[in-house]
């Protein structure tokens, strides 16, 4: 911890920044690009690349106060059964846009709670899925779990359906924890369910979970960790908890004095990342871990990892088609949002529009900086030589701003000519140096802390 007090100089408690799962990010999206792009960019996709697809499900039987996802409770499978019927309208209005011969190498289902689906509605919208993006030869399909909404029979489901990594949310073990975020989920039950999974053939697992929670300690986050290992996860991600009670209104919910201050919450992060690489697990990017061998593994090895939507990756596909209410579609071009609201987004698939309702059209240098702020996120460095076959001597623009990082996050931020590293003393500090690259920051938008 001797670092702590030169990161807090360098504004790693204070400065509130994106988390950089895009640029621009979603906070400059306009109503100006939409449907329109959104048509345009799908006819423009080039058949022989495969292309990722994610399904968002935003129904929950309980809303976790932590989350701030774009999700909504229900207690009957009613709005559910309905919803999968938008997603199939969604689906079949894209198959008239789509060049012949589109195909999936990845699809991602995520909440909202994808496991509230039993094995009719799974099978029902896998299907729906496949008929307009058959898979390619090296697909992978990954579902995000809840243990508490889901059985042998929605995991056999998925299994016949070609479920390759099951990723559970997890957050916290601790009792008192799980209370104060309205999520009570028995160890036992998690327990069941990575057996279920295991049992079903689900090879690869990724447990989710986070810091900075109400009423966390290093003894409960370390005792959460000790009953996360002996899963054998190949995958983990550990998120900081991001408090943002003016976008996410449940989290008013949850006591901020009982939040974990500052330097807790640094001391919180930095012990779990311990303790995953002394159990042999691979630091990837500013909060993932998998396995040796794990193809995320391999992907930053090999200079292949990513950075999307869904947190490091080792997906290479250019193009992600968000399908559903709030998803999020990036094209070559710049991004599409779907309407965010459940009904907003029903009511333009009834009239038979396309859902996009805000984007971003990316120029050559939004796509120049996206590149460089994703390298960089992804591998701690950024050199100008690595950008120069893509951009030409547009990347020598950027070297202005490479001195500035080494100027005012000296001594993490090290500058040899046109190569930039940021030391593992001051990797934390990672999204506030990336941040210098960012040309796009509105008035107003509040982000969640470095932290």
């Amino acid at each position: 911890m001797e670092h702590t007090d030169t990161l807090k100089a360098l504004g790693l408690f204070d400065v509130r920044v994106p988390r950089y799962t895009s640029y621009p990010t979603a906070a400059v999206f306009s109503p100006q690009t939409g449907d329109a792009f959104q048509r345009a960019a799908l006819e423009g996709l080039d058949p022989a690349d495969p292309v990722s697809v994610y399904i968002h499900i935003p129904f929950c039987e309980r809303l976790c106060w932590f989350c701030a996802c774009h999700t909504q409770g229900t207690q009957t499978l009613g709005p559910v059964e309905s919803y999968i019927a938008t997603l199939e309208a969604e689906l079949a209005l894209l198959r008239t846009s789509l060049p012949a011969g589109v195909r999936m190498g990845r699809l991602h289902w995520g909440g909202g709670t994808p496991t509230i689906l039993p094995p009719p509605l799974i099978h029902r919208l896998a299907s729906a899925i496949r008929s307009v993006f058959p898979p390619a030869d090296d697909f992978e399909f990954s579902v995000e779990i809840d243990p508490t909404m889901v059985d042998r029979a929605k995991i056999d489901a998925l299994s016949a359906e070609g479920l390759t990594r099951a990723s559970i949310g997890i957050q916290d073990f601790d009792p008192q924890v799980q209370r104060a975020i309205g999520r009570l989920q028995p160890f036992d039950v998690t327990r069941a369910c990575v057996d279920d999974l295991r049992g079903a053939g689900i090879t690869s697992l990724n447990t989710d979970l986070v810091y900075g929670l109400p009423h966390q300690s290093l003894a409960r986050i370390e005792d959460t960790i000790d009953k996360v290992l002996t899963f054998a996860p190949d995958r983990v991600a550990l998120f900081g908890y991001a408090h943002v009670p003016w976008v996410s209104k449940r989290q008013k919910l949850i006591d901020e004095a009982a939040l974990p201050g500052d330097p807790d919450r640094y001391t919180l992060a930095t012990r779990a990342a311990e303790r995953f690489i002394d159990a042999g697990l691979t630091p990837i990017g500013i909060d993932h871990f998998a396995r040796p061998g794990d193809d995320l593994a391999t992907a930053l090895d090999t200079g292949r990892l990513r950075r999307n939507f869904q947190g490091y990756t080792a997906d290479t596909c250019q193009t992600l088609i968000g399908i559903g209410a709030s998803s999020i579609s990036r094209f070559p071009g710049g991004y599409v949002q779907n309407a965010a609201a459940t009904a907003a987004y029903k009511q333009r698939i009834a009239a038979g529009a396309f859902p996009g309702s805000r984007g971003y059209a990316m120029t050559q240098e939004d796509q120049l900086r996206a590149r460089a702020i994703e390298h960089l996120m992804c591998s701690f460095a950024l050199d100008l030589d690595w950008l120069r076959p893509r951009f030409g001597p547009r990347a020598e623009t950027l070297l202005p701003h490479l001195q500035d990082m080494a100027a005012r996050f000296a001594p993490y931020a090290r500058l040899d000519a046109t190569r930039i590293e940021i030391a593992p003393e001051g990797r934390a500090l990672t999204r506030i140096i990336a941040s210098v690259l960012d040309q796009h920051v509105p008035d107003g938008v509040r982000y969640s802390r470095a932290s």
